[in-house]
């Protein structure tokens, strides 16, 4: 082989395994992507209906599961006076919106955002636990919340139920259903739990 081609032959080599090596990266980078059970919805007027309906109150700490851009956890200690709020949300994006949204309320002292998969969350200092999922998820979550929330902690849902488990109230914003439940005794959180 000459010498021009050798190069020539060379010269294409690296150029293939740099293209490689951004395939590569970019097949990273999309498996990365943020894969969600949940698509993002606004919450609006059921803010304020999911928070009353859970009688939040100064002595609560609030963890909303599925937090987007963080209104809910805002609205609960800026006119609720919560003690605290907890937003938990896998999109980096959402934790991002959430900050930015509570900086501009004045309640950052107050919140945070975490970035995770809610199903990894610890969740055992909650006094109320705000949902607005789909039903699958709240069927997962549901022996999550029964084995980790102490017995009388709050969970609300906005829209969707949790199966077998009876709610014990239920309110409506227009045709949307909020429910409400209160963390058993253990002794009954093993019963609801296996349903």
């Amino acid at each position: 082989m000459q010498r021009g081609n050798f190069i020539w032959v060379r010269f294409l080599g690296v150029v293939a395994c740099v293209v490689m090596a951004l395939a590569f990266a970019h097949g990273q980078e999309a498996q990365r992507e943020i894969t969600t059970d949940v698509p993002f919805v606004p919450t609006l007027p059921e803010i304020e209906e999911m928070l009353k309906l859970a009688n939040v109150g100064r002595d609560d700490v609030i963890y909303d599961l599925g937090c987007g851009d963080g209104r809910l956890v805002i609205t609960a200690v800026k006119k609720f006076g919560a003690k605290r709020g907890v937003g938990v949300d896998i999109d980096p994006q959402r934790i991002k919106d959430s900050n930015e949204n509570a900086r501009a309320a004045g309640v950052l002292d107050r919140v945070s955002f975490v970035e995770q998969d809610l199903f990894k969350t610890d969740i055992k200092e909650a006094t109320v636990v705000t949902l607005y999922l789909l039903p699958a998820v709240n069927l997962r979550l549901r022996p999550k919340l029964l084995a980790e929330l102490k017995p009388g902690t709050r969970v609300v849902s906005n829209s969707f139920d949790m199966g077998h488990w009876k709610y014990e109230k239920i309110s409506f914003v227009g045709e949307q259903p909020i429910y409400f439940w209160t963390i058993p005794p253990k002794a009954i959180t093993k019963a609801v739990a296996n349903r």
